[in-house]
């Protein structure tokens, strides 16, 4: 066994003994599925006939749940509605095992809703036709932050890692962020951001997970090969005051940045014939922050993000990653 398969089984194996806040946008994720029928008579359109409707959990939810999965104490917090699909989440929060007594409900604030509308007569068939998206409209009240600060002190004091998994919709303001910059020095706890459009506004986490996309987005800079992504990594690296940056590539795998290391380029794990990225990036830093959590090394917790990452990726739907499936892909065996 090479000294980096050794890394990863102990990290794997160390997952049970670690606690993760998960701090950030809940979101239910909903799909109606639909067989085609026939084309409608009031315009050129696919009438679906209705058969399912599944609800799962998406956003910092799905990322909680990618931790939870991977056999570690979860703690999600953050905010939902009062309404159907806030209940619908904490139900969902239940069912998986998991607390809820870090999320905070606002009156009048909708929980956002993401409903996908898939048409198709089997499973591996099903198609995405659209996305309908129901976002809340306005920032927090001042008595939802303060909720959120309460919660945040009083449930991570004693936390290996905290992740922020921001999805635009406000949850991790300003203060919260320096709150979790304050409770994670206390607790000498890692910090791990996924942020989909305000990235920068988290500088001084210990680590951030963006996209190809994302990186050429906040750099200003081409990505179109290996040399280009190192230059717009080591750009963004340094603007973020972050150790690690772990840039999620698709087909081509990831790159690694570490501020007093090399550039690691990591090839993808699997097929690239890809099934459904839906919530990809979410079982990538929630695998790369409880490895690094475990003390693995950079490399080490990139490399165990990527073998995440290749699994999820081949289920449908919104989905996660056990500490099994993990190592079986690893091929080093189930631990109890």
């Amino acid at each position: 066994m090479s000294a980096a398969t050794s890394g990863m089984r102990a990290a794997v194996d160390a997952f049970g003994a670690r606690t993760v806040v998960v701090i950030g946008d809940l979101i239910t994720d909903e799909y109606l599925f639909g067989k085609p029928s026939r084309i409608s008579r009031e315009a050129p359109v696919l009438i679906l006939r209705f058969v399912e409707r599944e609800v799962l959990l998406g956003g910092a939810a799905n990322a909680a749940h990618n931790v939870h999965a991977l056999g570690a104490r979860v703690v999600p917090i953050g905010v939902i509605g009062r309404d159907g699909a806030g209940q619908e989440l904490q139900a969902l929060f239940h069912a998986a095992g998991m607390p809820t007594d870090g999320l905070v409900s606002e009156p009048g604030r909708p929980t956002p809703v993401k409903t996908r509308i898939m048409a198709g007569g089997y499973p591996a068939t099903r198609q995405q036709l659209v996305r309908l998206d129901r976002e809340p409209a306005q920032d927090l009240m001042p008595t939802t932050e303060d909720a959120l600060l309460g919660r945040l002190s009083a449930l991570a004091a004693r936390v290996d890692a905290i992740l922020v998994s921001d999805y635009g919709y406000g949850t991790v303001t300003p203060r919260v962020f320096e709150r979790v910059k304050a409770v994670a020095r206390r607790a000498n706890a890692i910090v791990t951001v996924d942020s989909r459009y305000h990235l920068p506004r988290f500088a001084g986490a210990t680590a951030a997970t963006p996209n190809e996309a994302e990186l050429a987005e906040l750099t200003g800079m081409p990505v179109d090969d290996e040399r280009a992504v190192e230059k717009a990594g080591r750009q963004l690296l340094e603007r973020l005051e972050a150790r690690m940056l772990l840039v999620t590539r698709g087909s081509r795998g990831m790159a690694l940045f570490e501020r007093d290391g090399a550039t690691t380029f990591i090839p993808i794990h699997g097929t690239d014939e890809i099934a459904d990225v839906t919530g990809a990036g979410d079982t990538v830093i929630s695998t790369f922050t409880l490895a690094l959590a475990c003390r693995a090394a950079s490399a080490e917790a990139a490399a165990l993000a990527n073998v995440a990452g290749g699994i999820v990726v081949m289920k449908r739907g919104t989905a996660t990653v056990s500490r099994a499936e993990l190592q079986q892909a690893l091929g080093l065996g189930a631990t109890p």
